[in-house]
């Protein structure tokens, strides 16, 4: 079978909007057969996931989701600051959002949704964990639950978590543990 081309190459490009977290941009791009089309991207500083264990369960945060207008319940997540190794924004976020420290060991890097955003996500396993907390930020309004393991593998296998980074952090944790 023919190796076949399927990159696109940018010709030019415009900011159509810039935000505190995210930047849209609309270029026009030249496609393997020539001809030229427009992809809109949303551009994202990246993200670090999560999944913190202790004592057989999983520690969860409970929110609410403005742009889906619902409350989620999810595994702690934040995004980079700027020049922020993803080691050291997991640190922060789950102390931000759990209240511990613990053991972080990276379990994989994935894009939320490639067709029309470059946000990378970064995730890790928690274990050992400490309290040590740190406050939140003046805009995060976060629960804290505690989840047993076995019903948040359970959970995640039969599509009763609406969130994707939590369904595949726990699949990718549950492979390895």
């Amino acid at each position: 079978m023919k190796e076949q081309n399927l990159s696109e190459e940018r010709i030019e490009g415009e900011v159509l909007f810039e935000g505190r977290i995210i930047r849209v941009e609309r270029d026009t791009v030249r496609l393997p057969n020539g001809l030229k089309t427009s992809r809109e991207v949303v551009r994202h500083p990246g993200a670090v996931a999560i999944i913190a264990l202790q004592d057989e369960h999983v520690l969860m945060v409970r929110q609410y989701r403005y742009a889906i207008a619902q409350e989620t319940l999810e595994i702690p997540a934040g995004k980079l600051d700027p020049h922020e190794a993803p080691l050291a924004c997991a640190q922060r976020e789950l102390r931000e959002e759990t209240g511990y420290k613990g053991t972080l060991e990276k379990v994989g890097t994935f894009y939320s949704t490639p067709g029309f955003s470059d946000e990378v996500m970064h995730l890790f396993l928690a274990r050992d964990l400490v309290w040590d907390p740190l406050s939140l930020d003046d805009d995060e309004f976060i629960a804290l639950e505690r989840v047993p393991w076995d019903e948040a593998v359970q959970r995640a296998h039969q599509n009763e978590f609406n969130d994707a980074k939590t369904i595949l952090g726990i699949l990718l944790v549950q492979a390895r543990i």
